[in-house]
């Protein structure tokens, strides 16, 4: 029987699988700036990752507000940093997004599909694309039926097949919650600017 795109269930599976194992091999918005804490040191220099990558940690946007969220997985060792810069003006909006980390393909696809989606979106956009995806995540592998919401996930659709496997989808939801927690620090911070007070 033919499933989306005319294609049966073996070829989505596969397509699926190829383009979250290509995100994995390149993804998008990767930075070098968290702390490795497993301190592995690289046996070609012997230089420990923390050397690494220190330049990225400066706010890159003026009139942008810095968060920041590290998130980690017990089940499975995936872990992320992940840094917005919020703007200030309303509406507050995705300046950059980066990421650090290391775990399984399904949660670096993940975060490499995250940040193409919401870097340069307002917050409520992103906010709703987080509402979405987990809408997708708790599926079982169904997918959505609504087609705008399908097309405002773009190739995030990609992950409905990790929906049916309850032990990967927090892999895939880690990104999306640092996100959200990362934009939700540098809100706060812009509410603590005015006025002086102290914390």
């Amino acid at each position: 029987m033919s499933d989306d795109f005319g294609m049966s269930g073996d070829d989505l599976e596969q397509m699926y699988q190829e383009v979250i194992l290509e995100a994995a091999r390149d993804p998008h918005g990767k930075a070098h700036f968290a702390p490795d804490l497993t301190q592995e040191n690289d046996t070609a220099t012997g230089q420990s990752s923390l050397d690494q990558g220190e330049a990225s940690v400066r706010q890159n946007h003026e009139y942008c507000e810095t968060g920041q969220s590290h998130q980690f997985n017990p089940t499975c060792g995936d872990e992320a940093t992940i840094r917005v810069e919020v703007s200030q003006d309303e509406p507050h909006r995705i300046e950059q997004l980066e990421w650090d980390g290391h775990g399984c393909s399904i949660s670096q696809a993940s975060l490499s599909v995250m940040t193409d989606l919401v870097e340069g979106k307002t917050v409520d956009e992103a906010m709703n694309l987080g509402a979405t995806f987990h809408k997708l995540m708790e599926s079982r592998g169904k997918g959505l039926a609504d087609d705008a919401e399908n097309e405002q996930l773009e190739d995030a659709v990609v992950f409905q097949g990790v929906s049916k496997y309850p032990m990967r989808i927090k892999c895939a939801l880690l990104g999306w919650e640092g996100m959200k927690d990362a934009v939700a620090k540098a809100l706060a911070s812009q509410d603590k600017t005015p006025a002086g007070e102290a914390d």
